[in-house]
């Protein structure tokens, strides 16, 4: 394991290349990130969509000292998989704690690893979408981590949040990782770009993409206040 930086928190290579003794680790770390940052609501400040982008890039880094078939589509769908299965139990964690914790959230004072406002705003998010607010969270940092916490709190059916947390959960992760693997190869073998050289750039387009919608509704939503 190299030397640790603060700043190896919110870089997803640091993660894909994580390896204590020569031994990589790198997809438990993954898994783990998915899982904690669906499931914990300490995980918000995790990087997820990037993540998962670079984890399709890096794939075959991934897996193939767990388990490698040559074939590169199958690789994609056992890591993609896995990843899906991870948010699936991370949701399920998050709605049971919601579900057990809800007055004491309310009440429980800002930290640093916990801010009530993020709370307020993804319950706001919920009640305005219903069940869709599970699909639309799983792409939205900051949401994907309170969303079924919140959903806890308001004592969702579980039948329906069951459905709505597979179907986004596999959603997010079969899109985000094929299209990393797949993107990655395409400009590559037409145009000679590699997307490895230009990883900042990359996670840098996904957190301004992901961020922007969750940054124009609180703009507007200030407007809205100071008008």
């Amino acid at each position: 394991m190299n030397s640790f930086d603060w700043k190896n928190l919110i870089d997803p290579l640091f993660y894909i290349h994580f390896d204590v003794n020569g031994i990589k680790l790198g997809v438990y770390i993954v898994l783990f990130i998915v899982f904690a940052e669906t499931g914990l609501f300490a995980g918000f400040f995790l990087p997820g969509d990037s993540l998962l982008f670079l984890a399709g890039i890096y794939n075959r880094e991934l897996i193939e000292n767990v388990l490698f078939i040559d074939s590169a589509f199958i690789n994609v769908m056992i890591l993609s998989t896995s990843v899906a299965i991870a948010g699936v139990l991370g949701n399920i964690v998050g709605y049971w704690f919601g579900s057990k914790s809800g007055y004491y959230l309310y009440n429980k004072k800002d930290t640093f690893w916990f801010k009530k406002k993020y709370l307020v705003q993804s319950k706001d998010f919920f009640e305005r979408h219903g069940g869709r607010a599970i699909i639309f969270a799983r792409f939205l940092p900051i949401f994907r981590t309170f969303a079924p916490i919140v959903a806890g709190i308001v004592t969702m059916d579980k039948k329906k949040f069951m459905f709505y947390n597979i179907v986004s959960s596999f959603l997010w992760s079969f899109t985000l990782i094929f299209a990393g693997h797949y993107l990655y190869g395409f400009l590559l073998d037409n145009y000679q770009i590699d997307l490895k050289n230009h990883i900042e750039l990359i996670i840098i387009g996904l957190v301004v993409l992901t961020l922007s919608p969750v940054l124009l509704k609180l703009a507007k939503k200030s407007k809205v206040n100071e008008d």
